[in-house]
């Protein structure tokens, strides 16, 4: 036999539901007592229990204690309170986001300024270092050549170490340079047909001495269909030397680093991307690494030098060129960098 389930009371619709804490209410402008009130919720509950659920303004009117007139008075009242109370909310949200937006435009436009300082100031610094290193490195090539004079080994081997330090001071003026002129817009590219398989050949060739003093096997791994590229030559031929410079620098003696030329399945694509066998990067501090001046190990006594240029350049470099940078790596067991980049046949296809 199917039992009818009888459906459960309804409490009657009235402009009371709209206000919360209507007792308390009643009470603070003294149209109830607190005994009252207590009375009131129980007679409430009462009606409750017999299935019979009322509001507490309902409850008030029956047991006397106020007349629905001045009942209904003392809602009005409050809703009206109410809605003037959330107007007022309204009012100061609104001013209080106009206030935050305007105080965050203003420390954006901060940061901008001092960006642009910070990039005047490393672009003038740069500039004036460079002109002592030249005279610096000048005569330290001739006393290298002995032009100035026949010079016995030991002086040779200290002139050597000092033309390798000025060289490495050099590099590390012209990242600062490239780097002021990035964050002040002014990288500008000159796009041409650019054989990879050179200049991927003449990076190992240059980098090899040093893959020999970390013991690290460096080699190239080039598709023989291989096409060229347009960008521009000087830039992506920095960005493989930092990106092969650094798999050195952080692979352990006995590893493998491989800069890799290839073209994609995509038509008129090539991959470029340098390997290595190193220390990893954790995957979620891949963003870190592009920040510049950034050092993942940024403790006065890291084991491996840099400014933290390096990889912030390379990115803004290849986006520069339209493409973008891609990161796999695994703690311990090494990492990948790699880009795409249109072939100049590609390019001279997507403006006919």
């Amino acid at each position: 036999m199917n039992q009818q389930i009888s459906p459960a009371p309804r409490i009657p619709v009235t402009p009371e539901i709209l206000v919360p804490r209507l007792g308390e209410s009643l009470v603070n402008r003294g149209l109830l007592s607190e005994a009252h009130l207590q009375e009131a919720l129980d007679h409430q509950k009462t009606r409750a229990g017999a299935g019979q659920p009322i509001l507490l303004g309902q409850a008030i009117v029956e047991l006397g204690y106020l007349d629905r007139d001045t009942l209904d008075r003392a809602v009005t009242e409050q809703i009206i309170l109410l809605r003037q109370a959330l107007e007022d909310a309204n009012r100061n949200l609104e001013q209080r986001v106009q206030d935050r937006t305007a105080e965050l435009q203003e420390a954006l436009r901060k940061l901008a300024a001092l960006n642009q300082i910070k990039s005047n100031f490393i672009a003038n610094v740069s500039h004036e270092l460079r002109t002592p290193l030249t005279h610096v490195k000048g005569y330290i090539e001739l006393l290298f050549t002995e032009a100035l004079g026949p010079i016995n080994e030991d002086q040779h081997n200290a002139l050597d170490v000092s033309q390798r330090a000025t060289n490495r001071l050099q590099a590390l003026i012209d990242d600062l340079i490239l780097f002021s002129l990035a964050a002040r817009g002014e990288l500008t590219l000159h796009l041409e047909a650019v054989d990879l398989r050179k200049i991927a050949e003449d990076i190992v060739a240059r980098a090899h001495p040093k893959a020999e003093d970390h013991q690290v096997t460096l080699s190239t791994d080039i598709e023989s269909s291989v096409l060229p590229v347009l960008a521009d030559e000087q830039k992506i031929s920095w960005v493989l030397t930092q990106l092969t410079d650094n798999a050195i620098k952080f692979s352990p003696a006995g590893s493998h680093v491989v800069l890799d030329v290839r073209n994609e399945s995509a038509p008129d694509i090539i991959r470029v991307s340098v390997t290595d066998s190193g220390i990893g990067i954790p995957e979620d501090r891949f963003k870190e690494i592009f920040e510049p001046f950034h050092q993942l190990d940024g403790s006065s006594t890291r084991h491996y030098g840099g400014t933290g240029l390096g990889l912030s350049l390379v990115q803004q470099i290849i986006e520069a060129h339209g493409s973008i940078v891609s990161v796999k790596s695994e703690v311990g067991k090494g990492s990948t960098f790699s880009f795409p980049l249109l072939s100049a046949a590609g390019s001279n296809k997507g403006n006919a």
